[in-house]
């Protein structure tokens, strides 16, 4: 019988290492484990709640998980933050989002967290549009996220493909106007660019 690591250990090393999100690679060269013992490991502790199964091969420790911005980068990639909630971070739109919006130039997916009671979505955009974000800071940790403006153009992009109506409740003051007209021209979407004038009026 393989003897597996003890939770002690496993968690003093992950934390000493820095490893706010680790994989079953990590955690197989950190302990000097098999592919067959580290999965082993890993599955009894997710079953324990001992650890948070992310998703298939990602996992992070209860007690010190980073902040659901940074998570939401590592969980899909490449990706930033951006739409609503990248809307209520910058003080956009006076709503509160709770699922953690975000844009790739990946397939559309969403991950619900039931043990963080977390859902993490991710939206297709071109790759031309691909840009607009910069790197922010929490809790110490860095992480991708739409400009507001950019965010705003994300957002009523896809509302356009689905058919649904712009974002009407904004604070446009705080915009620049020819930033955000930048943005929108990225798509090379006529109707977005004159939904985008016209919200801005």
């Amino acid at each position: 019988m393989v003897k597996l690591v003890n939770q002690t250990k496993f968690a003093t090393k992950i934390k000493e290492k820095k490893l706010l999100l680790f994989t079953a690679t990590e955690v197989r060269a950190l302990f000097g484990l098999s592919k067959a013992t580290a999965t082993k490991l890993l599955h009894r502790y997710a079953k324990q709640v001992f650890i948070i199964r992310l998703k298939r091969g990602l996992y992070a420790l209860p007690d010190a998980l980073p902040p659901d911005i940074y998570i939401a980068n590592k969980l899909y990639s490449p990706s930033y933050i951006s739409l609503e909630f990248a809307l209520a971070y910058h003080g956009i739109i006076p709503e509160i989002v709770y699922e953690i919006t975000s844009v790739t130039t990946k397939a559309t997916r969403r991950f619900e967290i039931k043990t963080l009671g977390k859902v993490f979505s991710y939206r297709k955009i071109k790759k031309a549009a691909y840009t607009g974000y910069g790197v922010q800071k929490s809790q110490g940790v860095s992480f991708y996220i739409a400009d507001a403006e950019k965010a705003f153009v994300d957002a009523n992009y896809l509302r356009l493909l689905s058919k649904q109506k712009p974002i009407s409740r904004f604070r446009k003051e705080k915009f620049n106007r020819a930033k955000v007209i930048q943005y929108a021209e990225l798509f090379g979407n006529p109707k977005l660019i004159s939904i985008i004038k016209t919200t801005l009026k």
